[in-house]
């Protein structure tokens, strides 16, 4: 059986920076309120012509060309999305798209800020199973667009950006080594956005009421996360087969400095042993797992050879840990340059939506 092992990486933020001090100008809040309650200094805002898709592609690229691998090499793409561009088609295919992967399938999966773990363990399970070689795991989000910007209580929490791994397969240990993943959807009230969907379709009266906005219930939020985070941890270390002394790294999902300091204090471990960055991001959702790694790796302190856990929770309410020993990327002849498969893309996309329009003329001709 192979093994599926993270081969690349790579993440994209808005250059839009939005800090304390300018949300303390359009709500009653300050700089030190919001440190002390979240550990929030500043993050990053999408601009008008910036999107999931287009922040995923970027963070792709990125990830691909570590991995040495073309986008033509893919056999699978995930997008985990908390903020999709439409409820269909998938982001995952429009990212699908202009990257030029014309041999992957493509679709997105919604579980909240727990959506990268849980795509992740998707992807690795997929490679191990021998129906595919490689996958790309993306989570990217532009939550902004939903923040109710007058809510003190959820609007300095949430930023955008996108992070991408590559996953590949090998048949040298390694890799994903075990995964959970939980849900609990009497609680699904306690964190949504409630507008938009089936059963409160978009209209007149959902806009005044707020549906469209991110509605949370702080407190139950808090109390389930510092519970779960801990739990989730011990329990894919013993489907592992790992204690916690044998892995150097915990990635936790960057929603509360608070909640990470309680879920260190339930594993008895030291604060130097979690990745930390939301205080220049705050919290975006998916990729907040991916961003966290990757500042991680480029800074040297994740190493080939160490282990980690990956560990998150969200709307759903959803919840899970995964995992990995890091290995990078695996060792290949030739020199990959996937940017400058975006111009085939465009020009494939553009070509392929002429044939579309000439076989539909063909078609009303011949009925």
């Amino acid at each position: 059986m192979p093994y599926a092992h993270i081969t690349g990486w790579g993440m994209s933020v808005p250059e839009q920076v939005l800090t304390n001090d300018d949300i303390s100008k359009m709500v009653e809040t300050n700089d030190a309120w919001i440190r002390e309650r979240t550990g929030i200094q500043e993050r990053h805002i999408a601009r008008d012509n910036q999107f999931p898709s287009t922040l995923g592609v970027e963070a792709s690229i990125k990830a691909l060309k570590i991995a040495n691998l073309r986008p033509t090499d893919l056999d699978l793409i995930i997008c985990s999305t908390s903020s999709p561009e439409y409820i269909f088609p998938a982001t995952a295919c429009l990212i699908q798209d202009q990257l030029g992967a014309t041999k992957a399938g493509a679709f997105d999966l919604s579980a909240a800020c727990t959506g990268f773990i849980y795509a992740l363990n998707m992807g690795a399970q997929a490679i191990r199973s021998g129906s595919i070689k490689s996958a790309l795991v993306i989570g990217s989000e532009t939550l902004s667009r939903f923040v109710n910007w007058k809510d003190r209580s959820t609007c300095i929490l949430f930023g955008d950006g996108a992070g991408a791994f590559v996953l590949q397969a090998s048949e040298q240990p390694g890799g994903v080594l075990s995964a959970v993943m939980h849900s609990d959807g009497s609680g699904s009230d306690l964190l949504t956005i409630a507008g938009g969907g089936s059963r409160h379709p978009s209209s007149e009266s959902t806009v005044l009421d707020g549906k469209h906005y991110i509605q949370m219930d702080g407190n139950e939020v808090f109390r389930f996360a510092t519970r779960v985070m801990a739990s989730a941890t011990e329990e894919v270390l013993v489907c592992a087969g790992l204690t916690i002394d044998q892995v150097q790294w915990i990635v936790p999902h960057q929603a509360n400095i608070r909640i990470i300091k309680a879920a260190a204090r339930g594993l008895k471990l030291p604060m130097e042993r979690y990745i930390v960055n939301l205080e220049h991001y705050g919290n975006t959702s998916t990729a907040s797992i991916p961003i966290a790694m990757v500042e991680a790796v480029e800074k040297g302190q994740i190493k080939p050879g160490e282990k980690l856990v990956m560990v998150g929770f969200g709307a759903g309410l959803t919840w899970g840990a995964l995992a990995a020993e890091w290995t990078g990327p695996i060792p290949s002849k030739g020199h990959v340059r996937p940017e400058q498969y975006r111009f085939f893309a465009r020009v494939r996309s553009v070509v392929r939506r002429a044939l579309r329009f000439i076989e539909g003329l063909l078609y009303r001709r011949e009925l």
